[in-house]
């Protein structure tokens, strides 16, 4: 019998016609206790990239390039959280597992190209502290409001572009068995897994793109850290070394935080069939926390940008 999620394909078998999340795996139960933090934690994300985004936006003191790409950080984040959470939510409050296919697939490249661009801001953010560091007196000639405008774009560009294959492929494949996703979200794996044909090519090719994408600008970011460690070194001031290390700190944290979890995801989709939970959950905390622990990160570490927050909050009270 033909269900409304299937239609008739070439004459001899079933065509999916939309997808089923079915959540988290193993605890489908009780998930829904997992809405609060989630939505906490999205809540929190949407927040605090705001409030960075306009404090930078309206304080003449942050008009300089790492904050600049700081925002276009903030903004990415926000991004790469609404690309999730409202499906999630959805799935966990109201039971709303459907979704189509055109959908799936569309939120299978915004993560990837938001994923993308997040390691792409990085990459611009450890160039801006190599200049600054490296090369002190050239950085106003080098690193100016049209370099951040170029290289932005050069990342919309590249992510926005260069991931169109991952959902194409995806789309491509032939879906006539099962449609329930054991996730809360469309993976690529996790999606072109249900499909009936070879799905090697798939799976190549997101491998390839992580390694162009997200390998080489964490190459370049490693190498950019090298030149500024050998450039600190030969500071014959301790004072002075500290002081340069300390503008690297908070760029440093998130940038430890953001590739570990990747390196973690990975690792536990391996063990994904003995306990499938653990990488599915992993997916979605890599989506949510690092665009909520952003901005708390610059926030405490920036002096700066605490002024900037202190200034706009008491600009805000006395408005009112």
């Amino acid at each position: 019998m033909m269900t409304p999620t299937t239609r008739h394909f070439n004459g001899s078998h079933f065509q999916v016609t939309e997808f089923i999340l079915m959540g988290l795996p193993g605890i489908y139960s009780w998930q829904h206790w997992l809405s609060l933090p989630l939505a906490l934690l999205y809540l929190l994300a949407l927040s605090a990239n705001l409030l960075i985004f306009i404090t930078i936006w309206k304080e003449p003191k942050l008009h300089q390039p790492m904050y600049q790409f700081l925002s276009i950080l903030s903004i990415v984040d926000m991004g790469l959280a609404t690309t999730i959470m409202p499906k999630i939510l959805a799935i966990f409050w109201f039971d709303a597992k459907s979704i189509s296919l055109p959908e799936c697939f569309a939120q299978i490249y915004a993560i990837h190209c938001f994923v993308g661009m997040e390691s792409g801001i990085f990459l611009c953010m450890a160039f801006d502290r190599y200049v600054a560091i490296c090369h002190p007196l050239r950085y106003p000639t080098i690193v100016t409001n049209s370099f951040v405008f170029k290289a932005t774009a050069f990342m919309v560009l590249r992510n926005g572009l260069g991931v169109i294959p991952v959902p194409v492929l995806a789309a491509q494949r032939d879906y006539c068995s099962s449609n329930e996703i054991e996730h809360c979200l469309c993976s690529n794996l996790g999606v072109t897994s249900l499909s009936c044909d070879d799905r090697r090519v798939n799976s190549f090719c997101q491998m390839i793109m992580a390694l162009l994408g997200m390998g080489s600008d964490l190459s370049m970011i490693i190498l950019s850290y090298a030149f500024i460690l050998h450039s600190v070194l030969k500071l014959n001031s301790a004072e002075a070394a500290s002081k340069a290390l300390s503008t690297c700190s908070s760029h440093l944290i998130l940038i430890l935080f953001f590739y570990t979890a990747i390196v973690v995801l990975c690792v536990t989709h391996l063990a994904g069939r003995k306990f499938p939970l653990i990488p599915v959950l992993f997916n979605v905390l890599h989506n949510i926390i690092p665009p909520a622990l952003n901005p708390l990160v610059y926030a405490f570490r920036t002096q700066d940008l605490r002024l900037g927050f202190q200034k706009l909050l008491l600009t805000g009270i006395k408005s009112k």
